[in-house]
C-alpha cells in the first residue's frame, strides 16, 4: 500500500511525524509537507513562483520525505503530479494543531491538502487534534486515525468523500468513542485588533474569538468538546439543489 501524508504545520511538526509512524504498518509511507507553517492556506496553490523541493531525512523510517516551499495543497498536487512516481492508495493530512470544525474547514490548509486527494478519487482523510500546542500528545489521534482508516478500507468506502477527523485533546483512556457528525456552526467575534507600529502607523492583528451557535451534540465541535472523536464526511459538490430548483422558476 502506498500512503502519502502532508500537513500545514511544517514537515518537522510532531503531529505529522506521529501520524507517519503509525501508518508504517500499512505500507510505504511518503511525507510531502511544507517547509514551514502554512496554516489557513485552504485550497490555495502556488502559480506565480516556482516550488522549491528539498529531500529531508526524518527521524522515522518513511520511504521518502520532501519539504516543499508552497502550500499544503501544492504538496499533494506536486507529489501526485510527478515528484513521486507512485499511484497512492491513501492520502492523509495532519495531525493538525487545533481542530478543523465548522467554518474553519473552509480556511484549513490541512483540509485543503486532503481535498486534493479526494479530487483525484483517492481515499483521503484530514486529521486534527483539539489543541493549540505542539507539545500535546498526538499519539491517541494517530491511533484513532489508523483505526478509522482500516474500517474505511475494509468497507471499500466512497473515495469521492473527504473524511474529516477531529480528536479531543484528552488521555486516550478518557475518549468516549467516535461519533459520525455534521459541520457545526460558530461565529467569530472580535475580528481584528488595531495596533500602532513604532512610527505611529496602524496595523491589524486577527483575534476573533469563536462562539458556538449550534448546540446540537451531533455537530463536530460539540462532539469533541464532549470527549468524542468526530468523523464528518464532506462532499466536494457544494451545490444547493433545493435552492437551484427554486431559482429555475424565479429566472
Amino acid at each position: 500500500m502506498k500512503i502519502l501524508i502532508a500537513n500545514d504545520d511544517g514537515i518537522l511538526f510532531p503531529g505529522v511525524l506521529v501520524l507517519a509512524e503509525a501508518f508504517l504498518e500499512l505500507g510505504d509511507v511518503y511525507v510531502v509537507a511544507p517547509d514551514s507553517e502554512r496554516s489557513a492556506a485552504s485550497n490555495s496553490i502556488t502559480l506565480a513562483q516556482p516550488l522549491m523541493v528539498r529531500e529531508v531525512k526524518l527521524p522515522i523510517p518513511v520511504t521518502k520525505a520532501y519539504a516543499i516551499s508552497g502550500t499544503p495543497a501544492d504538496c499533494i498536487k506536486l507529489a501526485m503530479g510527478g515528484l513521486i512516481p507512485e499511484k497512492f492508495d491513501l492520502i492523509l493530512s495532519g495531525i493538525n494543531k487545533g481542530p478543523n470544525c465548522c467554518v474553519d474547514i473552509f480556511y484549513s490548509g490541512t483540509v485543503g491538502a486532503a481535498y486534493e486527494g479526494t479530487f483525484a478519487n483517492v481515499l483521503s482523510m484530514a486529521v486534527s487534534l483539539n489543541s493549540s500546542s505542539a507539545d500535546s500528545d498526538y499519539k491517541p489521534a494517530a491511533e484513532w486515525t489508523l483505526k478509522c482508516v482500516k474500517k474505511l478500507l475494509e468497507s471499500n468506502a466512497d473515495k469521492s468523500v473527504l473524511y474529516n477527523l477531529n480528536v479531543p485533546n484528552i488521555p486516550a483512556k478518557d475518549i468516549k468513542g467516535l461519533k459520525i457528525t455534521k459541520m457545526g456552526c460558530i461565529d467569530y467575534q472580535g475580528g481584528y485588533e488595531k495596533r500602532l507600529n513604532p512610527y505611529g502607523k496602524p496595523y491589524y492583528w486577527v483575534n476573533g474569538r469563536p462562539v458556538v451557535i449550534d448546540k446540537d451534540p451531533s455537530c463536530d465541535n460539540n462532539a469533541i468538546a464532549d470527549g468524542y472523536v468526530s468523523l464528518t464526511p464532506l462532499r466536494i459538490n457544494l451545490t444547493d439543489y433545493e435552492t437551484a430548483e427554486k431559482l429555475k422558476s424565479l429566472f
